[in-house]
Protein backbone atom coordinates (compact mmCIF):
# COMPACT_ATOMS: atom_id res chain seq x y z
CA UNK A 1 0.00 0.00 0.00
CA UNK A 2 2.79 2.68 0.84
CA UNK A 3 4.65 1.46 -2.00
CA UNK A 4 1.83 2.08 -4.55
CA UNK A 5 1.12 5.59 -2.39
CA UNK A 6 4.57 6.55 -3.56
CA UNK A 7 4.65 5.82 -6.72
CA UNK A 8 1.73 7.99 -7.69
CA UNK A 9 3.30 10.69 -5.59
CA UNK A 10 6.14 10.40 -7.79
CA UNK A 11 4.53 10.58 -11.04
CA UNK A 12 2.62 13.61 -9.85
CA UNK A 13 5.72 15.05 -9.06
CA UNK A 14 7.52 14.05 -12.82
CA UNK A 15 3.83 15.31 -13.73
CA UNK A 16 4.51 18.64 -12.55
CA UNK A 17 7.82 19.36 -13.45
CA UNK A 18 6.96 18.76 -17.34
CA UNK A 19 4.48 21.16 -17.24
CA UNK A 20 6.24 23.42 -15.63
CA UNK A 21 8.62 23.20 -19.07
CA UNK A 22 5.81 24.35 -21.16
CA UNK A 23 6.51 27.57 -22.81
CA UNK A 24 3.13 29.63 -23.22
CA UNK A 25 4.56 32.70 -24.03
CA UNK A 26 5.00 30.63 -27.51
CA UNK A 27 2.64 30.24 -29.41
CA UNK A 28 1.16 26.67 -29.33
CA UNK A 29 1.21 24.50 -33.05
CA UNK A 30 -2.15 23.17 -33.52
CA UNK A 31 -2.38 20.33 -36.54
CA UNK A 32 -4.10 21.32 -39.52
CA UNK A 33 -6.88 19.74 -40.61
CA UNK A 34 -6.69 17.62 -43.88
CA UNK A 35 -8.96 19.68 -45.46
CA UNK A 36 -7.33 22.78 -44.82
CA UNK A 37 -4.19 21.14 -45.87
CA UNK A 38 -6.20 20.34 -49.21
CA UNK A 39 -7.26 23.62 -49.42
CA UNK A 40 -3.59 25.43 -49.32
CA UNK A 41 -2.97 23.76 -52.23
CA UNK A 42 -5.06 25.58 -54.36
CA UNK A 43 -6.43 28.96 -52.61
CA UNK A 44 -4.70 31.60 -50.91
CA UNK A 45 -5.63 34.22 -48.52
CA UNK A 46 -6.13 37.83 -49.31
CA UNK A 47 -3.74 38.38 -46.52
CA UNK A 48 -1.00 36.77 -48.45
CA UNK A 49 -1.07 39.44 -51.22
CA UNK A 50 1.75 41.47 -51.21
CA UNK A 51 0.74 45.29 -49.42
CA UNK A 52 1.91 48.18 -52.00
CA UNK A 53 1.55 51.42 -50.26
CA UNK A 54 0.22 54.28 -52.68
CA UNK A 55 -0.26 58.12 -51.21
CA UNK A 56 -3.45 58.71 -49.74
CA UNK A 57 -3.58 61.67 -51.58
CA UNK A 58 -4.11 58.96 -54.97
CA UNK A 59 -6.62 57.31 -53.48
CA UNK A 60 -8.55 59.89 -52.78
CA UNK A 61 -8.13 61.05 -56.20
CA UNK A 62 -8.91 58.08 -57.77
CA UNK A 63 -12.29 57.34 -55.80
CA UNK A 64 -13.30 61.02 -56.88
CA UNK A 65 -13.02 60.12 -60.42
CA UNK A 66 -14.49 56.97 -59.71
CA UNK A 67 -17.67 58.37 -58.66
CA UNK A 68 -17.52 61.47 -60.85
CA UNK A 69 -20.16 61.29 -63.92
CA UNK A 70 -17.86 64.28 -65.37
CA UNK A 71 -15.97 61.32 -66.92
CA UNK A 72 -18.88 60.82 -69.65
CA UNK A 73 -19.45 63.04 -72.42
CA UNK A 74 -22.91 63.80 -71.39
CA UNK A 75 -22.19 63.88 -67.80
CA UNK A 76 -25.05 60.51 -67.45
CA UNK A 77 -22.46 57.96 -65.81
CA UNK A 78 -19.44 57.36 -63.85
CA UNK A 79 -17.19 54.39 -63.55
CA UNK A 80 -19.87 53.56 -60.05
CA UNK A 81 -23.00 53.74 -62.49
CA UNK A 82 -22.14 50.47 -63.64
CA UNK A 83 -19.71 49.00 -61.20
CA UNK A 84 -21.92 50.20 -58.12
CA UNK A 85 -20.14 49.73 -54.68
CA UNK A 86 -22.60 49.88 -52.40
CA UNK A 87 -23.92 46.36 -54.43
CA UNK A 88 -20.45 44.57 -54.56
CA UNK A 89 -19.20 46.31 -57.45
CA UNK A 90 -21.82 45.41 -59.78
CA UNK A 91 -25.49 46.73 -61.20
CA UNK A 92 -26.90 43.37 -61.07
CA UNK A 93 -28.24 43.80 -64.54
CA UNK A 94 -27.43 41.50 -67.75
CA UNK A 95 -25.85 44.64 -69.30
CA UNK A 96 -25.57 47.91 -68.40
CA UNK A 97 -26.72 51.40 -69.39
CA UNK A 98 -24.23 53.49 -71.15
CA UNK A 99 -24.19 57.42 -71.70
CA UNK A 100 -25.88 57.27 -74.79
CA UNK A 101 -28.90 55.27 -73.30
CA UNK A 102 -27.87 52.20 -75.32
CA UNK A 103 -26.82 48.71 -73.22
CA UNK A 104 -23.23 47.47 -73.37
CA UNK A 105 -22.26 44.60 -75.12
CA UNK A 106 -20.92 42.41 -72.37
CA UNK A 107 -22.17 41.55 -68.19
CA UNK A 108 -20.35 44.20 -66.16
CA UNK A 109 -18.07 42.60 -64.00
CA UNK A 110 -17.20 43.89 -60.13
CA UNK A 111 -14.35 45.75 -59.74
CA UNK A 112 -13.77 44.77 -55.98
CA UNK A 113 -10.91 42.18 -56.29
CA UNK A 114 -10.54 43.40 -59.91
CA UNK A 115 -6.85 44.26 -58.89
CA UNK A 116 -5.92 40.48 -58.81
CA UNK A 117 -6.78 39.01 -62.06
CA UNK A 118 -4.25 38.63 -64.33
CA UNK A 119 -5.88 40.37 -66.96
CA UNK A 120 -9.16 42.27 -67.47
CA UNK A 121 -12.62 42.51 -69.58
CA UNK A 122 -14.45 39.31 -70.43
CA UNK A 123 -11.79 38.91 -73.45
CA UNK A 124 -8.71 39.75 -71.22
CA UNK A 125 -7.56 42.14 -73.36
CA UNK A 126 -6.25 45.50 -70.82
CA UNK A 127 -3.50 43.92 -68.51
CA UNK A 128 -4.38 45.59 -65.51
CA UNK A 129 -7.15 47.95 -64.17
CA UNK A 130 -5.19 50.88 -64.89
CA UNK A 131 -5.13 50.27 -68.54
CA UNK A 132 -8.78 48.83 -68.27
CA UNK A 133 -10.63 52.13 -66.44
CA UNK A 134 -9.25 53.43 -69.61
CA UNK A 135 -11.79 51.64 -71.86
CA UNK A 136 -15.49 52.13 -70.88
CA UNK A 137 -14.00 55.91 -70.73
CA UNK A 138 -13.43 55.95 -74.53
CA UNK A 139 -16.54 53.49 -75.14
CA UNK A 140 -19.28 54.86 -77.87
CA UNK A 141 -21.86 53.12 -76.01
CA UNK A 142 -20.15 53.48 -72.21
CA UNK A 143 -19.35 56.64 -71.25
CA UNK A 144 -18.86 58.09 -74.78
CA UNK A 145 -15.75 60.12 -74.91
CA UNK A 146 -14.82 60.91 -77.99
CA UNK A 147 -10.88 60.63 -77.54
CA UNK A 148 -8.33 61.35 -74.72
CA UNK A 149 -7.70 64.44 -75.39
CA UNK A 150 -11.64 65.53 -75.49
CA UNK A 151 -11.48 64.61 -70.88
CA UNK A 152 -7.98 66.27 -70.39
CA UNK A 153 -9.35 69.22 -71.53
CA UNK A 154 -12.44 68.87 -69.84
CA UNK A 155 -10.55 68.16 -66.25
CA UNK A 156 -8.51 70.55 -66.92
CA UNK A 157 -11.37 73.49 -67.13
CA UNK A 158 -12.28 72.64 -63.50
CA UNK A 159 -10.15 74.46 -60.54
CA UNK A 160 -10.51 71.60 -57.90
CA UNK A 161 -8.50 68.79 -60.48
CA UNK A 162 -6.27 71.24 -61.34
CA UNK A 163 -5.35 71.18 -57.30
CA UNK A 164 -5.66 67.96 -56.97
CA UNK A 165 -3.96 66.58 -60.00
CA UNK A 166 -0.71 69.15 -59.40
CA UNK A 167 -0.59 67.59 -55.42
CA UNK A 168 -0.50 64.09 -56.71
CA UNK A 169 1.32 64.60 -59.59
CA UNK A 170 3.93 67.24 -58.73
CA UNK A 171 6.70 66.55 -61.01
CA UNK A 172 4.60 66.54 -64.16
CA UNK A 173 4.64 69.78 -66.02
CA UNK A 174 1.00 68.66 -67.34
CA UNK A 175 -0.75 66.32 -64.10
CA UNK A 176 -3.92 66.11 -66.10
CA UNK A 177 -3.48 63.73 -68.10
CA UNK A 178 -5.16 60.48 -69.35
CA UNK A 179 -2.34 58.46 -68.23
CA UNK A 180 -2.54 59.85 -64.75
CA UNK A 181 -6.86 59.77 -64.47
CA UNK A 182 -6.39 56.00 -65.11
CA UNK A 183 -3.78 55.56 -62.82
CA UNK A 184 -5.33 57.58 -60.02
CA UNK A 185 -8.89 55.12 -60.92
CA UNK A 186 -6.56 52.26 -60.52
CA UNK A 187 -5.07 53.22 -57.14
CA UNK A 188 -8.53 53.68 -55.50
CA UNK A 189 -9.66 50.15 -57.15
CA UNK A 190 -6.72 48.61 -55.45
CA UNK A 191 -8.03 49.17 -51.74
CA UNK A 192 -10.93 47.13 -53.03
CA UNK A 193 -9.82 43.51 -51.54
CA UNK A 194 -11.71 43.06 -48.28
CA UNK A 195 -11.39 39.79 -46.52
CA UNK A 196 -13.60 36.95 -46.59
CA UNK A 197 -14.98 34.04 -44.19
CA UNK A 198 -12.75 31.85 -46.47
CA UNK A 199 -10.01 34.10 -45.96
CA UNK A 200 -10.19 33.90 -41.97
CA UNK A 201 -10.04 29.53 -42.52
CA UNK A 202 -7.22 29.79 -44.77
CA UNK A 203 -5.61 32.07 -41.95
CA UNK A 204 -5.78 28.89 -39.75
CA UNK A 205 -9.17 29.72 -38.15
CA UNK A 206 -11.06 26.21 -39.21
CA UNK A 207 -14.14 27.14 -37.03
CA UNK A 208 -14.64 30.10 -39.99
CA UNK A 209 -16.56 27.42 -41.84
CA UNK A 210 -19.76 25.50 -40.68
CA UNK A 211 -20.27 21.93 -41.70
CA UNK A 212 -22.08 22.33 -44.88
CA UNK A 213 -19.31 25.03 -46.13
CA UNK A 214 -16.53 22.83 -45.16
CA UNK A 215 -18.38 19.82 -47.39
CA UNK A 216 -19.09 22.50 -50.15
CA UNK A 217 -15.19 23.09 -50.27
CA UNK A 218 -14.55 19.12 -50.58
CA UNK A 219 -16.94 18.86 -53.51
CA UNK A 220 -16.04 21.91 -54.80
CA UNK A 221 -12.15 20.67 -55.30
CA UNK A 222 -13.39 17.14 -55.81
CA UNK A 223 -15.61 18.20 -58.64
CA UNK A 224 -12.50 19.67 -60.44
CA UNK A 225 -13.98 22.98 -59.84
CA UNK A 226 -10.46 24.38 -58.89
CA UNK A 227 -9.05 23.61 -62.59
CA UNK A 228 -10.07 27.23 -63.39
CA UNK A 229 -11.32 28.81 -60.29
CA UNK A 230 -7.99 28.87 -57.63
CA UNK A 231 -5.90 31.11 -56.28
CA UNK A 232 -5.93 34.10 -54.34
CA UNK A 233 -8.54 35.50 -56.77
CA UNK A 234 -10.48 32.30 -56.89
CA UNK A 235 -10.53 32.54 -60.86
CA UNK A 236 -9.64 35.54 -63.50
CA UNK A 237 -6.13 34.08 -64.29
CA UNK A 238 -6.79 32.19 -67.57
CA UNK A 239 -8.76 32.27 -70.82
CA UNK A 240 -11.23 28.68 -71.12
CA UNK A 241 -13.74 28.10 -73.53
CA UNK A 242 -16.99 28.20 -72.42
CA UNK A 243 -19.08 25.06 -73.62
CA UNK A 244 -15.76 22.29 -73.10
CA UNK A 245 -18.75 20.20 -73.60
CA UNK A 246 -21.28 21.71 -74.90
CA UNK A 247 -23.03 24.14 -76.74
CA UNK A 248 -23.39 27.30 -73.71
CA UNK A 249 -26.39 29.05 -75.08
CA UNK A 250 -28.57 26.04 -74.77
CA UNK A 251 -28.09 25.42 -71.21
CA UNK A 252 -28.20 29.46 -70.29
CA UNK A 253 -30.94 30.01 -73.16
CA UNK A 254 -28.54 33.58 -74.40
CA UNK A 255 -30.54 35.45 -76.73
CA UNK A 256 -27.48 36.50 -79.34
CA UNK A 257 -24.19 34.00 -79.38
CA UNK A 258 -21.39 35.91 -78.07
CA UNK A 259 -17.44 34.26 -79.58
CA UNK A 260 -15.55 36.13 -76.91
CA UNK A 261 -11.91 36.13 -77.56
CA UNK A 262 -12.78 35.65 -81.05
CA UNK A 263 -14.40 38.50 -82.13
CA UNK A 264 -11.06 40.37 -81.15
CA UNK A 265 -8.71 37.97 -82.48
CA UNK A 266 -10.72 36.36 -85.50
CA UNK A 267 -8.33 33.54 -84.93
CA UNK A 268 -10.45 30.05 -85.34
CA UNK A 269 -8.80 28.56 -81.68
CA UNK A 270 -10.39 31.76 -79.48
CA UNK A 271 -14.22 30.83 -80.38
CA UNK A 272 -15.96 31.25 -77.67
CA UNK A 273 -13.07 31.81 -75.16
CA UNK A 274 -13.56 34.12 -71.96
CA UNK A 275 -11.35 34.92 -69.15
CA UNK A 276 -12.59 33.11 -66.22
CA UNK A 277 -14.42 35.19 -63.52
CA UNK A 278 -13.51 35.51 -60.39
CA UNK A 279 -15.90 33.39 -57.68
CA UNK A 280 -14.72 36.21 -55.05
CA UNK A 281 -18.26 37.72 -53.98
CA UNK A 282 -19.61 35.27 -56.51
CA UNK A 283 -23.19 35.46 -54.52
CA UNK A 284 -24.03 39.07 -54.78
CA UNK A 285 -22.69 39.22 -58.56
CA UNK A 286 -25.49 38.16 -60.21
CA UNK A 287 -26.62 37.57 -62.96
CA UNK A 288 -23.81 35.39 -64.17
CA UNK A 289 -22.19 34.49 -67.42
CA UNK A 290 -20.41 37.18 -69.99
CA UNK A 291 -24.25 37.78 -71.30
CA UNK A 292 -26.18 37.87 -67.74
CA UNK A 293 -27.94 35.48 -69.08
CA UNK A 294 -28.33 33.33 -66.12
CA UNK A 295 -29.77 34.85 -62.22
CA UNK A 296 -29.58 31.47 -60.22
CA UNK A 297 -26.26 30.16 -58.45
CA UNK A 298 -27.54 27.10 -57.85
CA UNK A 299 -28.36 26.99 -61.76
CA UNK A 300 -25.08 28.18 -62.69
CA UNK A 301 -23.05 25.36 -60.53
CA UNK A 302 -25.35 23.08 -62.49
CA UNK A 303 -24.28 24.85 -65.80
CA UNK A 304 -20.55 25.14 -65.01
CA UNK A 305 -20.52 21.27 -63.81
CA UNK A 306 -22.32 20.02 -67.39
CA UNK A 307 -20.48 22.46 -70.19
CA UNK A 308 -16.97 22.58 -67.89
CA UNK A 309 -16.46 19.51 -66.76
CA UNK A 310 -18.92 17.05 -68.56
CA UNK A 311 -20.46 16.54 -65.09
CA UNK A 312 -24.59 16.49 -63.80
CA UNK A 313 -23.24 17.43 -60.30
CA UNK A 314 -25.82 15.99 -57.40
CA UNK A 315 -28.39 18.29 -56.06
CA UNK A 316 -26.76 17.63 -52.69
CA UNK A 317 -23.12 18.93 -54.19
CA UNK A 318 -24.56 22.00 -55.55
CA UNK A 319 -26.04 23.27 -52.22
CA UNK A 320 -22.85 22.59 -50.49
CA UNK A 321 -20.80 24.13 -53.08
CA UNK A 322 -23.03 27.51 -52.87
CA UNK A 323 -23.07 27.16 -49.11
CA UNK A 324 -18.77 27.44 -49.59
CA UNK A 325 -19.23 30.10 -52.01
CA UNK A 326 -21.59 32.27 -50.02
CA UNK A 327 -18.05 32.32 -47.46
CA UNK A 328 -16.85 33.78 -50.46
CA UNK A 329 -18.38 37.20 -49.89
CA UNK A 330 -17.16 40.29 -48.42
CA UNK A 331 -17.96 43.81 -48.31
CA UNK A 332 -15.54 46.72 -48.83
CA UNK A 333 -14.90 49.59 -45.87
CA UNK A 334 -17.75 51.93 -45.80
CA UNK A 335 -15.48 54.88 -46.74
CA UNK A 336 -14.93 53.15 -50.22
CA UNK A 337 -18.66 53.69 -51.08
Amino acid sequence: MKKAFLFFVVLAIVGCKNKSEVDFSKPQVVEKSELLKKAENFFKSISTVEYVSIPQNKIDLGKKLFFDKTLSKNGSISCNSCHNLATFGVDNKSFSLGDTKELGGRNSPSVIYASLHAMQFWDGRAKDIEEQAGGPLLNPVEHSLPSKEFLEKKLRAISEYQALFKSVYPNDKEPITFANITNAIGAFERQLNPKSKFDEYLDGNENALNEQEKKGLTAFVDNGCITCHSGVAIGGQLMQKFGVYGDYAKLTNSKKIDKGLFDRTQKEGDQFMFKTPSLRNVEKTYPYFHDGSVSSLKESIKIMGKLQLNKDISNTDVANIEAFLKTLTADVDSKFK
